[in-house]
């Protein structure tokens, strides 16, 4: 096989720690539900449900079935999958005979789901997203009393898996009461389920910042996305950490994610010469330039044209020129010794310097979220220890 131009370590010992701190967090008795979409944050589906297992963690979920289906390639027998997003009614019976967990968030779907179940002679797993005021996807409170009905009826094909929603910012404490108003509202719904004499078997509704930082949005189970790849939330959720344990910094939660790549070529570059396209780099000094082999194409924001770095050798090389599609040049004129072949960190950890997502996402104006899963999946991704 053929080399590609960059590379994605994955630390199993780094996400271990992450997985055992949020077991802890959350409390005993509570599972955690693996968030793998968008390529498992761009971290690769496959190689992250492995690990993950490894790390105690037996039920993911998902944006779509398709991605379902790539979890069902990768896991073991025993651990769960939950599709969260887009399931087409044409996949409805792939899903049960998968024995696929799935939310259903309007009544419409649910004769459909009956009928699918029926002919397979399969229960199906659904659970009832409410809406509760994120007013994205949500069955609507008017249609709550006929879907329980519903369930209740047809038991004998339905599983009421889970109720479930989902907040609209808990990220952010300026979304407090928004929050607040959402957490009684879901409250609202359970109420009438007891009412009714049909529960769910898993009530959840936390995401990372919610389960890190409100104790009473914690019931059953938690989506854990972000986190459990080693990001907090925000900032908000990381001091609200802080705060809580009484330091002024924390390591609990740790990165798993390294990118590399290779010194492509190395070039010196005269005084008044300009750099790559366009004018936005002119040479003050004669330079040497270090030619990087990937570029915006590549999942390697244009943004930090001129502003960003890379470590060679421990040390920070910064952007010179305009970020290509699939090139881009560093100065390396005070790092002695660089030649055709060294290894380069884009993300990570080299000597006793660190590149951090958040280099990124402040210069970018992305999301932690958003820049990991622009990275492409065809970039190699290899588990280490």
């Amino acid at each position: 096989m053929v080399k590609h131009s960059s590379r994605i370590e994955l630390s199993q010992s780094s996400l271990t720690k992450n997985v055992n701190f949020l077991l802890k967090k959350v409390g005993e008795g509570v599972r955690i539900s693996s968030v793998v979409k968008a390529n498992a944050y761009g971290h690769g589906i496959k190689q992250f449900v492995k690990m993950a297992e490894k790390a105690g963690i037996d039920h993911f979920a998902t944006a779509s079935a398709f991605e379902a289906e790539e979890v069902l390639t990768a896991k073991a027998k025993s651990s769960d999958v939950m599709i969260m997003g887009i399931l087409y009614d044409v996949d409805i019976a792939w899903a049960i005979l998968n024995e696929i967990e799935f939310y259903v968030f309007n009544y419409a779907r649910l004769p459909l789901v009956l009928e699918n179940a029926k002919k397979l002679g399969i229960k199906a797993k659904v659970h009832i997203e409410v809406e509760t005021g994120a007013n994205r996807t949500g069955l609507p409170q008017k249609e709550f009393s006929k879907t329980l009905t519903f369930l209740k009826k047809h038991s004998d094909h339905l599983v009421f898996k889970g109720l479930c929603t989902h907040f609209g910012g808990a990220e952010s404490f300026s979304n407090m009461f928004k929050i607040n108003s959402q957490h009684q509202r879901y409250k609202n719904f359970l109420k009438e389920c007891k009412q009714k004499n049909i529960m769910p078997e898993i009530r959840h509704i936390a995401c990372s910042a919610a389960a890190l930082a409100f104790k009473d949005t914690v019931y059953d189970m938690v989506r854990i996305g972000v986190a459990q790849y080693g990001f907090w939330p925000s900032p908000d959720i990381y001091y609200a950490h802080l705060q809580e344990i009484g330091k002024q910094s924390d390591g609990s939660l740790r990165r798993i994610f390294t990118w590399k790549t290779d010194v492509m070529d190395v070039r010196d570059v005269d005084v008044g010469e300009f750099i790559g396209y366009g004018t936005s780099y002119q040479a003050t000094q004669d330079m040497k330039v270090a030619v990087m082999p990937l570029g915006y194409s590549n999942g390697y924001p244009k943004a930090q044209s001129n502003q960003g770095h890379v470590l060679i050798k421990g040390k920070k090389a910064s952007i010179v020129g305009l970020i290509n599609m699939n090139l881009f040049m560093v100065d390396v004129s005070h790092i002695e010794g660089v030649q055709v072949g060294d290894e380069v960190v884009l993300v990570g950890r080299q000597g006793n310097n660190t590149i951090n997502i958040s280099s990124f996402t402040e210069v970018t104006q992305l999301l932690n979220n958003e820049m990991l899963s622009r990275l492409p999946a065809a970039i190699p991704r290899e588990i280490v220890s």
